[in-house]
């Protein structure tokens, strides 16, 4: 049976509290280090996006694991969930070893050559020297959500992300500016404010599964054997989105490398920008979530017909959110602006890049929406082959614009436009031309 708005609506919204709530922690992040000074704030966006594109190899790997949990949900073989989601765990703890270790010994070196500005550099490396530990509980925490979002129960994910912010709300303010004892750390009081509240998400997801959910029913808690087999064919589906996740949030740490070489200034602008493209953006990833895990169902229920019709559906609720979303940040950039920044001139310079980026959005809706259309299906190579071609024309572009024309960075922001036209050009005629509705995972 094909959703109705309202039942795509009721999956929608606790997956959007819990994006608002997630990004609130990142706004945090920039409101509180832009009243250090401009270099941390443009450090924490260079760090912060490098963070993030070693994270999502791992998210990446939750996102095939929640299409798995969603085929096996749709075939009603919910006593396969609990070995996937142990399975799912235990690989990414050995990989948050590995990259933990990994970022500690290339980091550094990385960042040198990344960036030009020796104070941004010093205080990139002092965020992710403290932030990469934080992989540990991201990545238990994200295969959790994996499974709730695969479940269809996601209500549960509105209380995390609030656990989540609290915490980080309060050890930001304590260790940056150095409250009710603590040391002034700066920068990294705010890499380890993060990472502290990933450990209270990643408690929180334990401890409720573990009261309030019918974990028998889905074998969560029951010892699983090391099944080779099985790992293999999560990793089958995964591997293309854990490429995909990577490249695709590597691409935009080089378009935030690029914009530094313009200038320290320029560098704060487009951190601002981030944040603030951030609360448009989990709009439009909530919907895509929610498509993810409609076509995942409908696909395991063997009802391939419905995917299309379900997809547009959505992408016509996402933009009865996003437009009036977008009209009112036009409308007031100041009063949005000042929330990162009490900086008025630096406010000011930000505004043209502000309405920029959110002219993109009217593309981005729907090319976002139907990639994760093309994911949800289990096509997750073809995906990675579409994002591939569209990063590929976005790097040629951002390097064009920002190195030959050192255009000024509201123009370096149309960059959004030229990916999502051109994600978009290719999901829309691969799901017209190709044959999807036959694949078996």
């Amino acid at each position: 049976m094909q959703p109705n708005r309202r039942q795509i609506w009721s999956m929608t919204y606790p997956i959007l509290i819990s994006l608002m709530m997630e990004n609130m922690i990142g706004l945090t992040d920039t409101a509180f280090l832009g009243r250090v000074g401009e270099v941390e704030l443009g450090a924490s966006a260079i760090a912060g996006v490098y963070y993030m594109a070693i994270f999502m190899i791992g998210f990446g790997f939750s996102i095939g694991t929640q299409i798995l949990i969603g085929r096996r949900n749709g075939e009603r073989n919910f006593q396969e969930i609990g070995p996937i989601l142990q399975q799912g765990v235990l690989f990414l703890i050995l990989l948050a070893t590995v990259m933990c270790i990994a970022s500690h010994a290339f980091t550094p070196s990385i960042l040198r050559k990344m960036i030009s500005s020796t104070p941004v550099y010093e205080a990139a490396v002092d965020y992710t020297n403290w932030r990469v530990y934080g992989f540990f509980f991201s990545f238990i925490a994200i295969m959790f959500r994996a499974f709730y979002v695969g479940i269809t129960h996601t209500k549960i994910l509105t209380a995390n992300s609030l656990v989540m912010l609290s915490v980080n709300i309060v050890l930001n303010y304590a260790l940056i500016f150095g409250k009710w004892g603590f040391p002034a750390l700066g920068i990294a009081g705010a890499a380890i404010a993060s990472t502290v509240s990933e450990l209270a998400s990643a408690l929180f997801f334990l401890i409720y599964t573990r009261t309030k959910i019918d974990h028998r029913k889905y074998t969560l808690f029951q010892f699983h054997r090391f099944r080779p087999g099985l790992l293999k064919q999560m990793l089958d589906v995964s591997i293309w989105t854990m490429f995909q996740a990577f490249i695709s949030v590597s691409v935009w740490f080089l378009f935030f490398a690029a914009i530094e070489h313009l200038g320290e200034r320029e560098l704060a602008i487009s951190n601002i920008i981030r944040n603030t493209s951030g609360f448009i953006f989990m709009i439009v990833s909530a919907f895509a979530s929610t498509t993810n895990a409609l076509v995942s169902n409908q696909m395991g229920a063997g009802k391939p017909n419905l995917v299309i019709p379900t997809s547009i559906k959505t992408i016509k609720l996402c933009y009865t959110v996003i437009i009036p979303a977008v009209i009112l940040f036009a409308a007031v950039p100041n009063i949005l602006l000042r929330i990162y920044t009490d900086n008025l001139s630096l406010v000011g310079s930000s505004i043209p890049s502000l309405w920029v980026m959110l002219s993109s959005y009217l593309l981005t809706v729907p090319a976002v929406i139907l990639f994760n259309t093309v994911s949800g299906t289990g096509n997750t190579k073809h995906a990675l082959l579409l994002e591939m071609l569209t990063l590929a024309l976005y790097t040629v572009y951002t390097f064009v614009i920002v190195f030959h024309f050192k255009a000024d960075v509201a123009v370096c922001w149309t960059t959004e436009h030229v990916y999502s036209f051109v994600l978009l050009l290719l999901v829309v005629l691969y799901l017209k031309k190709a044959n999807w509705r036959q694949k078996n995972i």
